[in-house]
């Protein structure tokens, strides 16, 4: 594999406009790899640090300039000459380099940035699909796709609190079935929601954002989308949740600022999340309950993990050290996924 000859960077927009940065390596061969990274509207507190600027003058503090100079001055010294195949040997240099629990030093953003184009140079250098240059098998099965249909919380500017409501086509026999059934009840939803008199504008990650009478009246539309659309819910097409309880978490206590103004404890948020598993096909749940409300979390395990996958992502923040104690306590049962640490 023909070795890491630079690393550059730059300031790119995302697409809510917001800067963000991009990563480009070249290999001694000529071959290049690029990388954009992604930013989230709701993010946990312990999560890796996204560096910014905060320089109030450019993009109200959002530029990422100091995350792009760690790139170029101090990261691309340290893995230059190095072997982007050896993906593992990479991203521990750059832990090494960062020093810290959670990449405040250089930023998670240059850091992955840079772990991301190695990788991507490493499979255009042996003229593979990326997937194939972490490929542990030669067959794969893809994933049952879940799409943001419905949008809330920091998504979103209604008065819905829960942030995202998806359908997951659990039911098609073949990934291409399942997208042809997903995109076809999110069309039939635009339906509804023009016949109820509802705006069909999107939220930032693509899904409807009207303004509706309550948070529980996504999931009354989207089940009748899904019947209109010929399928039947819950065999068909089930609804995933990610409420990100953690946005709307103050004091102990869940506050639903947009809708009702009501406040809830957790054992009130987990009954109500076990009266709508009753109720309606929810198969999965993420961040039902807020990061900081650890003893809420057991007690939604306890009640509801054995009927319903328990995502933990605010809670988890992709840390191997905090989600092997989440195990150990019993804390969900699912993790959104692992990624550089």
């Amino acid at each position: 594999m023909s070795k890491i000859k630079s690393v550059d960077a730059m300031e790119i927009l995302d697409s809510r406009g917001n800067p963000t940065i991009q990563v480009s390596i070249t290999l001694e061969n000529g071959v290049i790899g690029v990388a954009k990274i992604p930013s989230g509207a709701s993010t946990g507190k312990h999560e890796a640090v996204e560096l910014r600027d905060g320089d109030n003058k450019r993009y109200k503090g959002k530029g990422v300039l100091k995350a792009v100079h760690n790139v170029t001055k101090l990261i691309q010294p340290a893995v230059k000459g190095m072997d982007p195949g050896h993906q593992k040997v990479l991203d521990d240099e750059l832990i090494a380099l960062d020093g810290t629990p959670n990449k405040s030093k250089l930023g998670a953003n240059a850091i992955l940035g840079v772990s991301i184009a190695a990788a991507k140079a490493a499979a255009a250098g042996k003229k593979i699909p990326l997937y194939r240059q972490f490929a542990s098998r030669e067959e794969y099965t893809l994933p049952v796709p879940q799409l943001n249909v419905l949008n809330g919380g920091r998504h979103a500017d209604n008065n819905v609190d829960f942030q995202e409501f998806m359908i997951v086509p659990l039911g098609a026999p073949s990934f291409s079935e399942a997208l042809r059934a997903a995109a076809e009840t999110f069309q039939t939803l635009k339906q509804v929601l023009k016949e109820k008199g509802y705006e069909t504008s999107v939220g930032d990650e693509g899904g409807f954002a009207p303004r509706l009478r309550s948070n529980e009246e996504p999931v009354e539309l989207i089940l009748s989308a899904i019947q209109k659309a010929g399928y039947e819910p819950g065999k068909d097409i089930a609804i995933n949740l990610d409420p990100a309880a953690s946005e709307f978490y103050e004091d102990g206590h869940y506050v639903f600022h947009k809708s009702d103004k009501s406040r809830k404890t957790s054992d009130e948020m987990i009954a109500l999340w076990a009266d709508w598993v009753h109720r309606y096909p929810i198969p999965s749940l993420e961040d039902g309950l807020a990061e900081d409300d650890r003893e809420g979390w057991k007690k939604l395990t306890y009640n509801l993990g054995n009927q319903v996958q328990l995502v933990g992502d605010d809670i988890f923040v992709t840390n191997p050290q905090i989600f092997s104690k989440g195990i150990k306590q019993g804390v969900a049962n699912a993790i959104l996924n692992l990624a550089l640490h």
